[in-house]
């Protein structure tokens, strides 16, 4: 069955209240205060099958400007609207500050509900409907379904809920597999089950046994229980209104503003980059606002960078993302300034003069994104340019690409789980070929440049990015170290000593040369290690320095030694030294070769 979540809108004592109750028969003022004075000061909760395989629940909102705050919790998470406008009153006041907020969060699906009818003639309704098409034009609700009705009577109630049914089956399907993200909308405590918080889950699926985080909460929380509708399940999925039990946090720490999350999935930023979408436009002026997003309400600074573009720094860390639609109010003020759209939940620094500027002309020049995402392939290349290099998780948390895994646009490279900008690239590829070439002209010997040194030469934000900058700059990467093709056999100036010492091993292969031998060749530690790397020498412990085909001609020679044989022996046998022939014993136990029977004696082992 296909379910749903729609709030009211609508001027203070406009039948908002009395219209839920007659269509669920649940009364949805929940405070006492509420149902003495009968007006609505929080949220109320109601819901009820619209027509055969259509449920909706109703998040009932307050009416009076006093509580507008109120009123922005409830439609903010909400994808639907009833708009309500009194047939015997007709437009007021606060029925334009609940358009203001319907249009700044960018709602555009509902139904234009004409109450109290049977306290109006039909001129006085037609009246009516035509000034609220008037004060809707250019919102979401402008060809919105308009319904006559009257809680009393019940006229128009069954239109209401078709028309409802029929505006509902047109909404797009939620995602029952995204991520979660419940902004909180009551949070209260029930004796024997500990810490209960209510919200509308506008997507992904929430399960009995799963592990959320809390914004703002170091630990992770357990679900202990679910409701829907008053009923206890297993798992409830989008779009559902839904109560959670938690275990693992105290009421307090999850109260409305906060927002429960699939864990490592969102960011949780305090500064966001945004583009006006309605309301006046942004001065020149920085000052503070009161920012609304979700159930929350945060202290902002907003920075303008031109009239339509501005930087808000928010008091507190909130999971925004691209395409999330906040609500401005002036601080003090209990009107809606502008609605905007978030370009960026991860902005960069503005610290230079112009930076305002040059920020404006780049967010100018992004596409306005759809709510959810993902960003258009032009603003993904210039995301990916900004950063030079970013992981594909930060740009699924960020709401830039969907979580499912997709390929980079052109003008992007696929590195393991990053996604590098082609122009970055290019740029490392061409400094780590000249790091590459300096150290082959300073000390033609040497290994190479080590791959802790490029890493932090470059400035790359992961070590796991080098053999892709490598490829680019067309360096070799051998034990650590990133080298020119074909250096590893270059020995450069040592080449005549290293071959005059290959021709003495080979006449005495285990006739080692000693440290004045090797200082007359002038073979030092760094000749040496690198004709190792060339694979022309074998060095062993003890400046023991061979042929690489030591070992197995040693192998040759003590196989026809009686097993076993000791370290004399074996002395005897390759007609070496003790110097010699104890490093070369180990080396051959620890390649299998060989091994100890007892403390003195050893033997081969046989395939």
């Amino acid at each position: 069955m296909a379910s749903f979540v729609v709030a009211t809108a609508g001027h203070v004592d406009h039948g908002k209240s009395a219209l839920v109750r007659a269509l669920t028969g649940i009364e949805p003022d929940r405070l006492a205060e509420e149902r003495r004075r009968g007006l609505t000061v929080d949220l109320g909760f109601a819901w009820t099958e619209l027509v055969p395989g259509c449920d909706a629940a109703f998040v009932d909102v307050p009416g009076h400007e006093r509580f507008l705050g109120n009123m922005l919790a409830g439609l903010g998470p909400a994808p639907v609207v009833c708009f309500v406008v009194a047939a015997d009153e007709g437009w007021q006041e606060q029925s334009s500050d609940h358009r203001d907020a319907v249009a700044a969060l960018g709602i555009d699906t509902g139904v234009l509900v004409l109450s109290r009818a049977d306290r109006a003639d039909a001129a006085r309704v037609a009246e009516v409907v035509a000034r609220a098409r008037e004060e809707l034009a250019g919102t979401g609700l402008a060809d919105a379904p308009a319904v006559v009705t009257s809680a009393v009577t019940g006229a128009g109630l069954d239109r209401l809920r078709e028309a409802l049914a029929g505006v509902l089956s047109g909404a797009p399907a939620p995602d029952p597999g995204a991520r979660v993200r419940l902004w909180v909308d009551r949070s209260f405590t029930i004796a024997g089950a500990g810490t209960v918080v209510t919200g509308t889950l506008a997507a992904g699926t929430v399960r009995t046994g799963d592990r959320l985080t809390v914004a703002g909460v170091p630990d992770s929380v357990a679900v202990r229980g679910l409701q829907s509708r008053g009923e206890a399940c297993e798992l409830i999925g989008p779009t559902n209104r839904v109560a959670v039990n938690l275990r693992g946090v105290e009421p307090q720490l999850v109260a409305r503003g906060s927002a429960l999350l699939t864990p490592d999935a969102w960011p949780e930023t305090t500064v966001v980059d945004v583009r006006r979408c309605t309301g006046e436009a942004f001065g020149s002026s920085s000052g503070h606002v009161n920012v609304h997003v979700g159930t929350a309400a945060l202290a902002g600074r907003l920075r303008p960078l031109d009239g339509e573009h501005a930087r808000i720094t928010l008091s507190h860390p909130a999971p925004v993302v691209l395409g999330d639609r906040l609500v401005l109010r002036s601080a003090g003020s209990r009107r809606v300034r502008a609605g905007v759209v978030v370009l960026d939940a991860d902005p960069p620094v503005l610290s230079r003069r112009g930076d305002g500027r040059r920020r404006a002309a780049v967010l100018g020049a992004r596409q306005s994104p759809a709510p959810g995402g993902p960003a258009a392939a032009a603003d993904l290349v210039a995301e990916a340019a900004r950063r030079g290099a970013v992981r594909v998780e930060q740009l699924v948390r960020l709401g830039l690409v969907p979580a499912r895994a997709v390929a980079p646009p052109a003008g992007v490279v696929a590195a393991g789980d990053w996604w590098v900008a082609e122009g970055a690239l290019e740029q490392w590829g061409a400094q780590l070929a000249e790091l590459v070439a300096q150290v082959h002209r300073r000390d033609p010997v040497a290994a190479g440049l080590s791959s802790g040194a490029a890493v932090a030469a470059l400035g790359l934000p992961a070590a796991e990015l080098l053999a892709e900058v490598a490829q680019a700059a067309g360096v070799e990467e051998h034990d650590g170290h990133l080298a020119e093709p074909g250096h590893r056999h270059d020995l450069g100036p040592a080449e005549e000593a290293v071959a005059a010492l290959e021709a003495r091993l080979r006449a005495t292969p285990f006739q080692a040369p000693e440290s004045a031998d090797l200082l007359a060749l002038a073979l030092g530690p760094r000749q040496l290690a690198a004709a190792e790397r060339a694979g022309r020498l074998l060095r062993l412990p003890g400046e023991v320095v061979l042929l690489p085909d030591a070992p197995a001609r040693a192998m040759r020679e003590l196989a026809g030694l009686p097993q076993p044989f000791t370290a004399a022996e074996a002395k005897a046998a390759l007609g070496t030294t003790r110097r010699v022939v104890i490093p070369l014993l180990e080396h051959l136990d620890a390649r299998g070769w060989t091994r100890r029977r007892d403390p003195v004696h050893r033997e081969v082992v046989r395939g």
